[in-house]
C-alpha cells in the first residue's frame, strides 16, 4: 500500500463527506457549505492546495443544480421590460427596436423580437443574444406556465 493511499484511508472517515456526489438535498446541502468555507479560506490564490476540492465540489453543485434546480429563461419580452424599469428607459428609448407601438406589442406579448432587435437589444445592454431569444422549447415551456403579472427576469 502507497504512503498516500495508506494517509487517505487513515483520514477517510473524516475528508470522505467531502468527496461524495450529492444524493440528496441534505448531501448537497452539506457541499454548499463546505464549498461557502473552502471558499474563504482559498481566496482568489488559485495556486491553494485546496483549489482542486473546490473545482471537484464545485462541478458536483453545478451538476446538482442543473439537473434537480433548473432555472427557466424568461421570455424577451419579460426581459426587456425588467431592464427598461431597471435602467428608467421608456418606450421611445430603444429606436434599434423600433417605434413606441412596436415596443409596446412586444412588452404585452401580441408581437415576438425578430433577430434584428434581438442583436439590437444585446448590443445596446451589453449582455448576449439568448437573453432576448431563448430557445424554442424554453419559449414552449414558458407558454404553458401560468403567466404572472409581476414576476421579473
Amino acid at each position: 500500500m502507497s504512503v498516500l493511499i495508506k494517509k487517505a484511508a487513515e483520514h477517510w472517515e473524516f475528508v470522505s463527506p467531502l468527496l461524495r456526489k450529492p444524493k440528496n438535498e441534505s448531501d448537497y446541502d452539506l457541499l454548499v457549505q463546505a464549498l461557502d468555507e473552502l471558499l474563504g479560506m482559498t481566496g482568489d490564490d488559485e495556486s491553494h492546495p485546496l483549489m482542486s476540492l473546490v473545482d471537484i465540489i464545485g462541478d458536483w453543485i453545478e451538476e446538482w443544480d442543473r439537473i434537480h434546480h433548473p432555472v427557466l429563461k424568461s421570455p424577451g419580452f419579460e426581459v426587456l421590460g425588467y431592464l427598461m424599469r431597471e435602467h428608467g428607459l421608456t418606450q421611445s428609448d430603444l429606436p434599434g427596436v423600433g417605434t413606441q407601438s412596436v415596443v409596446s406589442e412586444i412588452l404585452s406579448g401580441k408581437r415576438q423580437l425578430n433577430l434584428r432587435q434581438v442583436r439590437w437589444l444585446a448590443d445596446h445592454f451589453d449582455l448576449p443574444m439568448e437573453v432576448f431569444a431563448p430557445t424554442h422549447e424554453e419559449q414552449l415551456i414558458s407558454r404553458c406556465l401560468p403567466h404572472s403579472g409581476g414576476r421579473s427576469a
